[in-house]
């Protein structure tokens, strides 16, 4: 599966969320989204998701966050994903993609994977949420410093790092 490359246009896509709405790609026009595959119990997905959370009420009103779900897995219900955000008070759209399809067009294979997308939904930084999952003070934090770059209209300092986390499970065909 090719993934989306770095400065190609974002596909569209509308999907449900956990809060009953319907979330395009579209209602998000000229503004930065970061578009994350994620699932509700890979470890590295619980370890970046406060990181994540914190990032999205830091950006909220400037960027938007989209978070996700392509998992055909137990433990990934739309009713699992209602408990985690319930459980973690998480402030971002978490959503799901039932078909798969979102998951296919961006080229997505792992949880959690990063796709920055500046304001014109082309996509400026793909990969991890920060480089160390274990080392929150430590880490380099490479979507913020995406989000500032796509806020400022200019491109990341890092463009591209390693998705890391669990594999998506895809759908038996």
């Amino acid at each position: 599966m090719k993934r989306l490359a770095i400065g190609a246009k974002a596909p569209r896509f509308s999907l449900p969320g956990v809060d009953g709405s319907v979330h395009a790609l579209s209602d998000y026009e000229n503004t930065p989204v970061a578009v994350i595959f994620s699932c509700c119990h890979c470890p590295y997905v619980i370890a970046w998701e406060g990181r994540i959370n914190e990032l999205a009420a830091d950006y909220a009103g400037r960027a938007a966050v989209l978070v996700i779900n392509a998992n055909d897995h137990i433990g990934d219900r739309l009713s699992d994903m209602q408990e985690r955000v319930d459980d973690q008070k998480l402030v971002y759209p978490f959503l799901r993609d039932e078909t798969q399809d979102v998951a296919r067009s961006f080229g997505a294979s792992r949880t959690p994977e990063v796709f920055m997308l500046g304001r014109s939904h082309t996509l400026i930084y793909h990969g991890a949420p920060d480089s160390s999952y274990q080392d929150p003070g430590g880490a380099v934090p490479h979507l913020r410093q995406a989000m500032d770059a796509a806020l400022e209209g200019r491109p990341p300092p890092i463009p591209d790092t390693p998705a890391v986390g669990c594999t998506i499970k895809w759908r038996a065909a």
